[in-house]
C-alpha cells in the first residue's frame, strides 16, 4: 500500500495584536519588500485602501479556501498555492512614508515626529526609482511561492488605489554549519540584536510608547528602515581573509571578536573595546566598532533591531548585482541615522554601494476583527 506524501508543515503567525507581526517575529526564509505610490483620490478612498489591505492580510496570513467564482468570472485567487491557501508563516507588515503626509489627505499634522525622506549619506548612490514611497509592505514567509502569492493578491485587490514604485526580493541563507547565517561576503550577519522576547528591552529600543512626544496614534508602531546595499563581490574576493576580518572587526569563520581564535569560538563574545583603545586588535574604523563603539556618548544610538535579507538581481546582467536588503526597526529614527553617520568612515566603504530603500513608520498592530491598518491615524 502506497504511503501518501506529506506536504510541508504550515505554521500560522497570528495577525491580530498590539504590534504588527514581522517585526519581533523571528525572520522567515523569504521576503519581498515592495514600495507603492498611493493614488487614492480622497481620504475616504485612502481609508478604503487600508481596509482592503487589512482584509487581504487577515485572510492570507490565516490561510483557507478562497471563495468560488462563477463559471464566467475570473478566479478569486491566483492558484499559486493550490485550491487552499496555506499560511506558511506569512506576515505582512505595513509602513507609511513621509510623502503620505503631504497635502493630499489632510494628514500633515499627524506625521510621526522623526519621519523624513531618506537622503544620501556621504558615499551613497541613491536611485530615486529605487527609493522611498508612500507605503511599504514587507512580505515574509517560509517559502518563496507564499510571498509571491501574497504580492500578486495584494496587487490585484489594490491596483485602483496605489501603484508599484520599487521592489526588492530577499532570502536568508541557511545557518552553515550552525549558528548565525552568513551574508554574500561570507560573514555572519545579525549577531548583535536586542532580544525580541524581552518586552522591557523592546519597549525601550523598538516600540513607540504611549504618552510620548510622538502623535498618540503611533503607540505600538516603530520606525522602519530599508536600505538596499550593493556588494562589490568580485573586489571583495580579492582581499585576504585577515584583511577582511579587520574591515569587519570579526573572525570570518566563527563570527567571534578579533581576540578569539579557532573556528568554533562563540560569536556572542563581547569585543571589549575598553582593553583596546588604540584599535590594535579591533580597528577603530571596522564595521562593528563604528556601529557600536561601546562609549557612553554612543550608547543611546547603538541598539537597533536588525531583520535583514540578502538579494541577488544578477540574472541576465553583464555584472553581478548582489547585496543586502538591510532592514531595521527602532523607536527613534535618529538612532539609526546617528549609527549610519558613524559608518560613513568605515573601512567597508570601498566594497559597498547603498542604492535605495527608504525611511518608513511601521503602523501599530490591527488589534481585532473590527480594527484595520492606520485606523487611529485616519480617524
Amino acid at each position: 500500500m502506497a504511503v501518501p506524501k506529506m506536504g510541508p508543515a504550515s505554521r500560522v503567525i497570528p495577525f491580530h495584536g498590539y504590534h504588527q507581526a514581522g517585526i519581533a517575529t523571528l525572520p522567515q526564509q523569504d521576503a519581498i519588500f515592495v514600495s507603492f505610490d498611493v493614488t487614492a483620490s480622497s481620504r475616504a478612498k485612502l481609508t478604503d485602501l487600508f481596509r482592503t489591505l487589512t482584509s487581504r492580510a487577515r485572510f492570507l496570513t490565516a490561510g483557507g479556501r478562497p471563495p468560488k467564482a462563477s463559471p464566467t468570472a475570473p478566479p478569486t485567487d491566483n492558484g499559486i498555492l493550490g485550491p487552499t491557501v496555506v499560511a506558511d508563516g506569512l506576515t505582512l507588515t505595513v509602513a507609511v512614508g513621509a510623502s503620505l503626509f503631504d497635502d493630499r489627505y489632510g494628514l500633515k499634522s499627524r506625521k510621526p515626529l522623526q519621519l523624513v525622506t531618506m537622503t544620501p549619506f556621504r558615499h551613497d548612490d541613491l536611485d530615486p526609482a529605487l527609493s522611498q514611497g508612500d507605503l511599504l509592505i514587507q512580505i515574509c514567509a517560509d517559502h518563496r511561492d507564499t510571498t509571491v502569492h501574497a504580492l500578486l493578491d495584494i496587487l490585484t485587490h489594490t491596483k485602483s488605489a496605489m501603484k508599484l514604485r520599487w521592489r526588492i526580493d530577499g532570502q536568508r541563507n541557511p545557518e552553515r554549519p550552525v549558528g548565525v547565517r552568513r551574508d554574500w561576503f561570507g560573514f555572519k550577519d545579525g549577531i548583535s540584536n536586542p532580544s525580541v522576547s524581552d518586552d522591557a528591552q523592546m519597549n525601550q529600543v523598538v516600540w513607540v510608547q504611549p504618552k510620548s512626544a510622538e502623535p498618540a496614534w503611533t503607540a505600538g508602531g516603530t520606525y522602519h528602515v530599508v536600505r538596499i546595499v550593493h556588494f562589490f563581490i568580485e573586489a571583495w574576493q580579492k582581499v585576504p581573509v585577515a584583511q577582511q576580518e579587520r574591515i569587519f572587526g570579526r573572525r570570518k569563520a566563527s563570527g567571534a571578536p578579533m581576540y578569539a581564535v579557532g573556528e568554533n569560538a562563540p560569536e556572542f563574545f563581547d569585543p571589549v573595546y575598553t582593553n583596546d583603545p588604540q584599535g590594535l586588535i579591533t580597528p577603530l574604523n571596522s564595521h562593528i566598532r563604528l556601529a557600536n563603539p561601546q562609549t557612553p556618548q554612543t550608547a543611546a544610538t547603538s541598539t537597533i533591531l536588525r531583520r535583514s535579507y540578502d538579494y541577488d538581481r544578477s540574472p541576465n546582467l553583464p555584472e553581478l548585482d548582489m547585496g543586502h536588503a538591510f532592514v531595521c526597526f527602532q523607536q527613534r529614527l535618529k538612532t539609526y541615522t546617528a549609527m549610519q553617520t558613524r559608518l560613513e568612515g568605515e573601512a567597508l566603504v570601498p566594497f559597498i554601494s547603498p542604492r535605495g530603500g527608504g525611511y518608513f513608520f511601521a503602523l501599530p498592530g490591527v488589534q481585532d476583527e473590527k480594527d484595520y491598518y492606520a485606523r487611529r491615524l485616519l480617524t
